[in-house]
């Protein structure tokens, strides 16, 4: 039975090479509960079928500190191509639920993740150096960011260059207790581009959408796009944080400074928010071409924005942004508008039924969700 189990019983692998070590612990990592590396054609998939992950003897070892290794996923895959999880609920993920890793070709559609709001790091979908990935009508409520866009970990991940490209985020409603409804980050150091994201219901959560980022990271997050968001109790509808610190080790490169570029947050309202916006860069480093437009926000803190060492411009944006934001772009100064998001990057190409056993499956789905998820 569960209860009997110790941690010792379950599988324990090599560090990511983009993290250097376990995410919590210096070392390896537990496996995860549905595990594959260099796959072709990967279909996880069922009639809303539930797979529960039984997380909270996990979460009370994290609690009593009683690990020798990082928690294991729910599901992970690495170095994997055309893989599709869709129509299923997943449960009690013990930390992350859905990680694709150095993966390409990417479906992710129709999932139900749930989690206790209070579980720790139970993150929803995480792509993580992982390219044309697509993620779209899932409901997830969990205890940490719902969907969140990573690439490595300081020196592990500049050195791996491994970066997360043409993504697409669509119609994602969720709840989380501590974190937040879409994510870049902490781990961007590889890099993180081409990004869209749209069709974002977040409720009762601490952020709408978040940047995360430090000194040592290095890499970049450039040319996102974020729009129609919809916020409702939410404490802060937009953050940027550029101290957000955690390190592997102290071999990391102090002077490794994230670019942060070409960011825009375009047609969302919030009713019930805490406070608009806090966007943060970094002394010598100051975050980019930060745009916002037809931003409306109810916001209760007579404070509603704190922006410091970021540039970019506004429009229509209620309450009144911070000045280093309030100037309209001119005609040289053009706000990121997703149209680089290469529509079609994500399609795969025909192939014939013989060329693998789960093509015939694969391609009928395949083929409609790719050309539509744009």
């Amino acid at each position: 039975m569960i209860s009997q189990m110790d941690s010792s019983d379950w599988p324990v692998i090599d560090a990511l090479p983009s993290y250097g070590r376990g995410r919590e612990l210096p070392g390896k990592r537990h496996q995860s509960l549905i595990f594959g590396s260099n796959l072709t054609d990967v279909i996880i998939t069922g009639a809303n079928g539930t797979i529960d992950g039984q997380g909270a003897i996990w979460w009370d070892w994290f609690h009593n500190h009683t690990l020798n290794y990082t928690r294991p996923p729910l599901v992970e895959l690495m170095y994997s191509n055309k893989v599709v999880i869709s129509n299923l609920t997943f449960t009690n993920s013990p930390f992350w639920n859905i990680h694709p890793v150095y993966c390409s070709q990417v479906l992710v559609q129709h999932l139900t993740i749930l989690a206790p709001i209070s579980s720790p790091n139970t993150d929803g979908i995480d792509p993580d150096s992982s390219t044309n990935v697509c993620i779209e009508d899932c409901y997830i409520r969990n205890g940490d960011d719902i969907v969140v866009v990573k690439s490595g970990w300081d020196e592990y991940g500049i050195s791996f260059a491994h970066p997360s490209s043409n993504i697409s985020i669509r119609n994602i409603t969720g709840q989380t207790r501590n974190s937040a409804g879409i994510a870049f980050g902490s781990e961007m150091s590889g890099g993180i581009s081409d990004v869209r994201a749209e069709g974002i219901r977040i409720v009762n959560s601490v952020h709408g959408i978040r940047i995360k980022t430090a000194p040592g990271r290095g890499g970049y997050v450039r040319n996102v796009y974020v729009a129609d968001v919809s916020l409702d109790n939410v404490s802060i509808a937009i953050r940027i944080t550029g101290n957000y610190g955690e390190h592997p080790d102290e071999n990391y490169n102090k002077n490794a400074l994230p670019t942060i570029s070409n960011i825009t947050f375009k047609n969302i309202v919030g009713v019930n928010i805490g406070v608009a916006g806090m966007l943060q860069g970094i002394q010598g480093d100051n975050f980019s071409n930060i745009c916002l437009s037809n931003v409306s926000l109810s916001v209760r803190s007579t404070y509603p924005w704190n922006c410091s060492l970021v540039e970019g411009y506004s429009n229509s944006v209620s309450p009144e942004i911070c000045e280093q934001l309030r100037t309209n772009p001119g005609p040289e100064q053009v706000c990121y508008n997703g149209n680089s998001y290469p529509a079609a990057a994500a399609q795969p190409q025909p192939q014939s039924p013989q060329n693998s056993s789960a093509s015939r499956l694969l391609n009928p789905f395949v083929y409609i969700s790719w050309f539509l998820c744009r």
